[in-house]
Formats: C-alpha cells, structure tokens, sequence
C-alpha cells in the first residue's frame, strides 16, 4: 500500500515535553506505529479491531 509522505503522526500523551523517547500512531484504514527513537527503521501495522481490542486491554490493566 503506498502512502504519502507527509503524514500526521500523533505522538503518546505520556511522553515527556520536547523528548523522543515514546511512540508516535498514525490512524487511518491500519493503525501504524513507529518508535520516535527510530524513525527510519519504519513502523508496524495493525488492522484497526486489533488495535481497539488492544487499547480495551490497557485500559481495563489487563496488560
């Protein structure tokens, strides 16, 4: 699947002000997700039931 260059990468309400070291999610037809810290080594793809199945898990600490 291409995609375009300039994407709206949203980064982790828990990282810390003006630092790196956290995830950033792109949400659209797959959710995608890159480590900040390695941006050029790509990101990884998630069907969107998974990652609202995964988000459910975290939010009820069964993670």
């Amino acid at each position: 699947m291409n995609r375009p260059v300039n994407l709206d990468w949203h980064k982790s309400s828990y990282s810390n002000n003006g630092g790196n070291a956290c995830v950033e999610v792109l949400l659209g037809e797959e959710i995608l997700v890159r480590d900040t810290q390695n941006r050029p080594l790509g990101h990884i793809a998630f069907p969107g039931s998974e990652w609202a199945s995964f988000l459910a898990d975290v939010k009820s600490e069964r993670l």
